[in-house]
């Protein structure tokens, strides 16, 4: 019996609402992973631009830290010059003392004491003026490392906020990430219960037909359906069985948005052995000349070429690997596939 007339009367009516009921959960979890995809794309860009700033504010810490370190050893340097600055200071001030008190005793008039305290007191002069040539590098460099030290206070401030802001991120990306894949999860069970639903009607309708199957998400026709043998001529019944088809394909155009790429894909199909003909090579030419059969019929019906695929597969993907009469008929097939494109 063929499948427009048991369309007819078995009001076989669900495959355009199933089409629809899928096309639009197909179009829902394409958008969500359109979002999903492109906040992805921002949020990655926007943690690789805070891991270049957290990079360069760890540079800019290390670098200061290394200038406050080269800062303070040159303050102890100078610190350890100023000391020994006094040390000989105090010492030509005690020496001075000494030689000024045998002035005294000698009652102030030898040549010798007296100008061995003008030497002093000229030497202790210039320990003075040292003395406060490296008080004065002594205050600059605490003013240089009081200002490291405010600069180093700022980027570390700088560099908390930044790892706070990247922690925040990080939790925003996880939580983003966790509602987007509830979301499909909900939607790929709604698309489950549809297909259940919609196979199961159809199973109804079919019965127990050997000559057409429903494997996965694909109709599958045997090639003797629409084919005789060797040939790649649709037969008169071949044709009915497409007609119910074509309706459904040109109601799916008139729902589906035209921004929306999907094809319904023809594969043709033959067993192992190889094929005597003048008019087939091969397989692979048989093969695809079926599937081109089918595909230029639709479209004799109006479907839109850009919604037709026809592919031949030849004796490469058996459904059967046996090599009994059975499994060659298995084998011959016509196998319809709504798809992307």
């Amino acid at each position: 019996m063929a499948l427009a007339r048991r369309s007819r009367d078995s009001g076989m009516n669900y495959w355009p609402g199933f089409v629809d009921a899928l096309s639009t959960l197909l179009l829902g979890i394409i958008f969500l992973l359109t979002v999903f995809v492109v906040v992805q794309f921002y949020l990655t860009q926007e943690m690789t631009g805070k891991d270049t700033a957290l990079s360069r504010l760890n540079a800019q810490v290390a670098q200061l830290s290394q200038l406050l370190s080269l800062e303070k050893t040159g303050k102890v340097s100078v610190e350890e010059e100023l000391a020994q600055v006094r040390a000989n200071l105090s010492a030509a001030e005690d020496e001075r003392d000494h030689y000024r008190g045998l002035a005294e005793v000698a009652g102030g008039a030898s040549p010798d004491a007296q100008g061995k305290v003008a030497e002093l007191s000229g030497s202790l002069e210039e320990q003075k003026r040292i003395s406060g040539r490296a008080l004065a590098q002594v205050e600059a460099l605490n003013q240089q490392i009081a200002a490291l030290r405010r600069q180093l206070g700022a980027v570390q401030e700088a560099l908390d906020a930044a790892q706070e802001k990247d922690k925040e991120s990080q939790a925003q990306i996880g939580d983003l990430g966790q509602r987007l894949n509830v979301a499909l999860a909900q939607r790929v069970q709604e698309l489950s219960r549809y297909r259940s639903d919609f196979f199961g009607r159809l199973r109804m309708i079919l019965g127990d037909r050997p000559d057409i199957r429903i494997v996965g998400d694909r109709f599958v026709f045997q090639s003797e359906v629409f084919f005789d043998t060797g040939s790649a001529v649709l037969k008169p019944d071949g044709r009915a069985e497409l007609d119910p088809l074509a309706a459904a394909l040109l109601d799916l155009e008139k729902k589906i948005p035209s921004e929306i790429a999907w094809v319904l894909r023809v594969d043709g199909h033959t067993d192992v052995r190889p094929i005597y003909s003048s008019q087939f090579r091969s397989n692979w030419d048989l093969s695809s000349a079926r599937a081109i059969s089918v595909v230029q019929y639709l479209m004799s019906k109006g479907v839109s070429p850009q919604h037709l695929v026809a592919a031949g597969f030849g004796e490469f993907q058996p459904i059967d690997p046996d090599h009994t009469e059975e499994a060659f008929s298995r084998n011959r097939r016509i196998e319809l596939k709504l798809t992307e494109r």
